[in-house]
């Protein structure tokens, strides 16, 4: 259960009051908990006794002063302005963290107490009316901070990132002055993103808050493609005993950073982390001598300043010259320059942060605060501010300044707002004027999570839900010249408010980047892109991002940088030769047009013409011996079936179709059928002739007509079978051929069942291969006009054009098929039409005396 608070007079003064206070008095206090100071000690080891007092040393982050001055102005601001608390006097009490707990505990303790009289859990007199506080800057600040507040519900407004709430603490009121983390992570992805670092290391302080970052945007990093080439812990200096640890420590950092490819580090830390990082020119393992280190581009998170030590001012810079920082929005407010420029040790009296900032900040001694003679120089007062380094304090206003400056201004609109709703002077009686009494601090609650206000600047101030500040970040770019000075240029920003397009904005030529790059854009990857043509593969154990480079493989495109597989080409496109793209495939079939097909098509029709006038000529001569001798009207049929053979040819060029798939093989099959069983049929009548000479021979039966038309017809009917079941069962048909030539759509016939179509040739080879070994026996028979050996050659060639045809058939692609088919066509029957009736042409035309009856005699004799 909480104490109750009790206002009570008491005499009892603090007996450990802190060095560094600035008080203000007024009706409503606002507290603040600074983090200006270290307090380095001796590791608190007892071997012995311990002394009276403990060796202690300050040192002074003289950046942070600012921060102070940034709430005095304020409050100055306020009571100067008549419209924001009238007749109400704002004052402040602030006290320093020294950024260790047992500083902050106690700072937040006296805050809560009455000034001077430190008893706790007690308001010793009526003049402590704190209505808010102030801080902290670091997350552990906050949270010990939040620990004693919570107690009195005073509200807390914190300017530096919110801490990690462990699981024991209850639910804690603070207003964050600063947008929220996720925003500042998405802003870092879109940096790296924009410039295609996906290559890069990561630094983190020890601490929650740390991990906190770490669990967050290595998950959201990976995703979009980012991997990270190491991940390190930056240890918390804390006594001067661990330095030598934290500098062993440093130098294994610092070979890693300066030994890694990734060129992009980023680094999330406390406010003083950047300390660490201009340690590490100086922590190689070449005995701690400074060696030449090269460029990396640091992306600094918001909560990290550029601040400095006193030792560290001769300190090179150039290890995060060219940095980009993400840092909290801020703008120019008027006559904070001249407020600052100002100050001065010898005439402020409250101020008890000055001397000690003035001391480190001009490296110099006040002679007052130190016994005998000085060593070094001596403060005069009259240093100027603006003469200081900005590693030490700037002029202009910083993010944590400027997020101090709005959490005053919310408070004095919250109290304003609060004394409104109430009548503004209700419960402010005093005989002295104007106080608090039962206040309740919780009411106050309400009218925070509701303020909204445009500051002087022009900015507006509100928060969401979560009371985190509605606002953006700025990305700044560091620079510092050759004589150590620093220069913030601004190159971009994240605003939530803009649209989903315009959230985050770089501007990329205003950028000046670390020296060793030479003003090029620095690259951090693992591996070099993949360029279009060929895709990534990965390497074994080694992060995403590190691969090798394979090019695209046959049938496969990759049209981007990067891809993580080649794409396969539609069937209507093929790669080109660089495999970067698809193009159109071209229409292919053995048409009328193109060489070949006209080629092929003469041939046919001059063949046929050929056959033609063979079958004129023998009419012509159709008594004569030589076209009577061996079966006049079987010569008759084979030259018709040789002629329409020869016509066939052209259903086999042109477009397919689906009357012209259907009829081409059939046809050709039935045709050539007929052809074979004529020649056969003229065989068998041939060999049987002169069997029938023979004295007592009882083949002369079958010399007549019936047995050579039997076996043309029976040959004939059975290949004519084979064909009607093919069409019956799976008939051709026009088909599209995608894949077998790569650059090629080919318009084919689809035989349908290859088995019916070899069926058909095997068929026709089985009646040559009769034919000829029938012709073969009866080739030296004594005959003048004996047309077994003419057969013997025509069939021999049929055979060879048609043996020939299988394998190149088979090994063939496209409209080539059907033109070697064409071929053979044609080639076979020339050959039967040159084999056998060439010679009994040159006889009826040239030699016609030898067509006569008694010289057929006479051979025969």
């Amino acid at each position: 259960m909480a104490c109750k608070t009790h206002i009570i007079k008491c005499n009892v003064r603090d007996p450990h009051p802190p060095l560094h206070k600035y008080h203000q008095s007024g009706d409503v206090i606002i507290g603040g908990i600074a983090s200006h100071s270290f307090i380095i000690s001796n590791a608190l080891t007892f071997t012995v006794e311990p002394p009276q007092a403990l060796l202690e040393e300050l040192a002074v982050v003289t950046k942070n002063y600012q921060h102070i001055l940034a709430l005095a102005f304020a409050v100055k601001e306020i009571n100067e302005n008549p419209q924001l608390l009238p007749n109400v006097t704002l004052g402040f009490h602030i006290y320093d963290s020294y950024f260790i707990a047992r500083g902050t505990y106690h700072g937040t303790m006296l805050l809560s107490s009455t000034p001077e009289r430190f008893v706790p859990n007690y308001k010793c007199d009526l003049q402590n009316n704190l209505i808010a506080v102030i801080g902290g800057l670091d997350p552990l600040t906050s949270l010990h901070m939040a620990t004693v507040l919570d107690i009195y519900k005073i509200p807390q407004l914190i300017y530096g990132s919110a801490p990690v709430m462990p699981d024991k603490t209850p639910g804690l009121s603070f207003y964050q002055m600063v947008p929220q983390e996720a925003l500042q992570y998405r802003g870092i992805l879109s940096l790296l993103l924009h410039f295609r670092w996906t290559w890069i290391g990561l630094f983190t302080m020890d601490l929650e808050n740390g991990e906190r970052f770490v669990q967050m945007v290595v998950p959201m990093f990976s995703s979009s493609g980012i991997c990270f080439a190491f991940i390190e812990r930056v240890p918390k200096l804390t006594l001067v005993t661990e330095l030598k640890d934290l500098l062993q420590q440093g130098a294994k950092i610092h070979d890693k950073v300066m030994g890694s490819t990734a060129n992009v580090l980023v680094a999330y830390g406390e406010s003083y982390s950047i300390l660490f990082l201009r340690w590490l020119p100086y922590l190689s393992e070449a005995d701690g001598k400074m060696e030449d280190t090269r460029g990396k581009v640091w992306i600094i998170t918001a909560q990290m300043e550029l601040t400095s030590l006193v030792y560290q001012r001769t300190w090179d810079t150039q290890i995060i010259n060219g940095a980009l920082s993400f840092t909290i929005h801020s703008n120019v407010i008027s006559g904070f320059h001249q407020f600052i420029a100002s100050r001065n040790p010898s005439i402020t009296k409250d101020d008890f942060f000055i001397r000690d900032f003035w001391q480190q900040a001009f490296a110099c001694v006040f002679p007052s605060t130190v016994g005998g003679e000085v060593d070094g120089d001596i403060c005069t007062g009259e240093e100027k501010l603006a003469s200081l380094p900005g590693a030490f304090f700037e002029m202009s206003m910083t993010g944590h300044s400027y997020s101090v400056y709005n959490a005053v201004y919310a408070v004095a609109h919250a109290v304003h707002s609060m004394f409104s709703s109430r009548g503004r002077h209700r419960h402010m009686v005093d005989q002295r004027g104007l106080s608090f009494q039962n206040q309740q601090h919780w009411q106050l609650h309400h009218f925070l999570r509701n303020v909204s206000f445009n500051n002087s600047a022009g900015d507006k101030v509100s928060f969401n839900r979560r009371a985190e500040l509605v606002a953006g970040f700025d990305v700044i770019n560091w620079i510092f010249s050759s004589n150590q000075s620093f220069h913030k240029v601004k190159v971009g920003k994240m605003d939530p408010c803009a649209t989903s397009d315009q959230v985050f904005t770089i501007n990329e030529g205003a950028i000046k980047w670390h020296n060793w790059f030479n003003q090029t854009r620095p690259f951090s990857v693992c591996s070099e892109s993949c360029h279009p043509g060929s895709r990534k593969r990965m390497k074994e154990g080694e992060p995403f991002c590190c691969y090798n480079c394979i090019p695209c493989p046959e049938g496969k495109i990759s049209d981007q940088k990067d891809m993580s597989d080649c794409c396969i080409c539609s069937d209507k496109t093929y790669p080109n030769k660089n495999h970067t793209f698809c193009i159109p495939k071209d229409i292919s079939y053995l048409s009328y047009e193109e060489p070949v097909g006209i080629t092929l098509v003469f041939s046919a029709l001059s063949c046929s013409l050929v056959t033609l006038l063979v079958l004129l000529i023998f009419k012509k001569h159709h008594n004569t011996p030589i076209v009577k001798a061996n079966n006049r009207d079987l010569t008759y049929t084979l030259l018709i079936s040789l002629l329409l053979c020869f016509l066939c040819a052209l259903l086999f060029i042109g477009q397919p179709q689906k009357v012209t798939c259907l009829l081409r093989q059939t046809a050709f099959g039935i045709i050539f059928s007929v052809a074979v069983s004529c020649v056969l049929a003229k065989t068998v009548t041939v060999l049987l002739a002169f069997i029938a000479t023979k004295p007592g021979s009882k083949v002369r039966k079958w010399l007549r007509k019936r047995l050579a038309n039997s076996i043309v017809f029976s040959c004939s009917l059975i290949q004519a079978a084979n064909c009607t079941l093919w069409l019956a069962t799976s008939p051709p048909f026009p088909d599209v051929d995608m894949h077998s030539v790569i650059k090629k759509i080919i318009l084919e016939c689809n035989e349908g069942s290859l088995t019916m179509f070899y069926c058909v040739l095997g068929y026709m080879g089985f009646l040559a291969i009769a034919s000829f070994t029938m012709a073969f026996l009866a080739r030296k028979l004594p005959d003048s006009f004996n047309e077994a050996k003419f057969i013997t050659f025509s069939m021999l060639v049929f055979c060879s054009v048609w043996l020939s045809f299988i394998p190149t058939y088979l090994s063939t692609k496209g409209k080539y098929i059907v033109a070697v088919e064409v071929f053979s066509i044609l080639a076979s029957s020339s050959g039967l039409l040159g084999c056998i009736f060439s010679p009994k042409c040159y006889i009826l035309l040239l030699r016609p005396e030898l067509n006569n009856r008694k010289q057929l005699i006479i051979r025969r004799i």
